[in-house]
């Protein structure tokens, strides 16, 4: 009993050491890392971690019912695909061709109503509500200077930083973008209760921006952020009346916030559907038409869709030329969350759920397997 009593009496105080060298050094966001990750039966950030995050409503007021294929779901998709959505934890398939839904299927009781958070392609449309800022008079363009909306932005460079350079990923901050360290300041921004604060106080411009690829979630944080200043609404409130309810949306979507009305994690933060994100895809593919709305200038849309300082990614769109040598961009979260868009076959594909491959020269090889054999598919 006397041992068991100093096992536990040890253990009390290592704890109690282990959290106020948390606290001294201002890492407290790694309890609600903790809580959101390991007591949820996760190792990181997951699909439906918003349930432990504050959140800002993305309201769908005006909702618009995808048009059916006569052939929907008549087509069914590889075995081999098939296998490999399975094996990767697809919760969500989508395809639409020539502006109606053809393919649809869910799986581990997901449906088309359901959330899943789709993590950087957050990074698309954050940048797609940029653009939309720009048309608004809300800046003057893509050279417009970041000081302006975020004059405590620090770093040698910082004054030379254009709005470009944050949808480019060529910022040249001081940001690692490292996702297995819980101490590192991308999860400091992400479970931090201050996000804004931290990107002003520990992410600088130490780098001359508009010359160097380097992919920087932060890079999109200042984005939103300059967003949300320009405009002075909160960005949610802003993708809801410019972008959400424009294209239709039919379910509300949800945008992770740092604590309660508080700033919306811009790179990694949006939440809906596989059926909803599709219509980003297909506003994409309409050149940023939607119904005869131009809600994004097309203009934009085709330079946001070609190869900028890498020659795989643009204006926060990946970008890959398929074996048949057709043209593809897409929007790509961590655990290969994707919206897939093929213009030549005036196809849109949305794929949600857990877990994605490796990458293989700039793209995971699973996105390559689903641009590959859903274009072998006779739809």
């Amino acid at each position: 009993m006397k041992y068991l009593f100093r096992f536990f009496l040890v253990l009390i105080i290592i704890l109690g050491l282990g959290a106020l060298t948390i606290a001294l050094t201002g890492n407290n966001h790694f309890w609600k890392a903790l809580r959101a990750t390991y007591l949820m039966g996760e190792t990181g950030p997951h699909i439906a971690d918003w349930q432990e995050f504050d959140t800002r409503i993305i309201e769908a007021r005006e909702g618009q019912p995808w048009p059916i294929s006569p052939n929907f779901n008549e087509v069914k998709i590889s075995d081999s695909l098939h296998n490999l959505l399975q094996k990767l934890g697809t919760v969500a398939f989508v395809v639409a061709k020539n502006d109606s839904l053809i393919f649809e299927e869910y799986w581990d009781g997901y449906n088309a109503q359901s959330h899943s958070n789709s993590f950087s392609m957050a990074k698309s449309i954050t940048t797609m509500l940029t653009q939309i800022a720009i048309q608004h008079g809300h800046f003057r363009d893509w050279d417009d200077d970041v000081a302006k909306y975020l004059p405590g932005l620090g770093g040698e460079y910082s004054g030379e930083l254009r709005l470009s350079g944050l949808a480019t990923m060529s910022a040249g901050l001081s940001w690692n973008e490292q996702y297995s360290n819980p101490f590192d300041i991308t999860a400091q921004s992400y479970y931090g209760s201050d996000i804004s604060q931290t990107m002003l106080t520990k992410v600088t411009v130490n780098q001359p921006p508009q010359e160097k690829y380097s992919y920087q979630s932060g890079a999109t944080q200042l984005l939103g952020m300059a967003v949300i200043n320009a405009t002075g609404r909160p960005l949610a409130e802003y993708a809801q009346e410019m972008l959400w309810n424009p294209i239709g949306a039919e379910e509300n979507a949800l945008w992770l916030l740092d604590k309660a009305d508080g700033t919306e994690i811009a790179y990694a933060g949006f939440n809906s559907n596989a059926r909803d994100f599709a219509r980003i895809g297909q506003l994409l593919l309409r050149q940023g038409n939607w119904k005869g709305n131009q809600l994004i200038d097309s203009a934009f849309v085709k330079i946001a869709t070609t190869g900028q300082l890498a020659s795989y990614y643009g204006y926060s769109f990946w970008l890959y030329r398929s074996q048949q040598g057709m043209p593809v961009f897409y929007l790509r979260g961590i655990g290969g969350q994707y919206i897939i868009v093929i213009p030549e076959k005036e196809m849109v594909i949305c794929r949600l759920g857990h877990k994605r491959l490796a990458n293989e020269n700039h793209h995971p090889k699973d996105f390559k397997v689903i641009v590959e054999e859903v274009l072998k598919t006779n739809w």
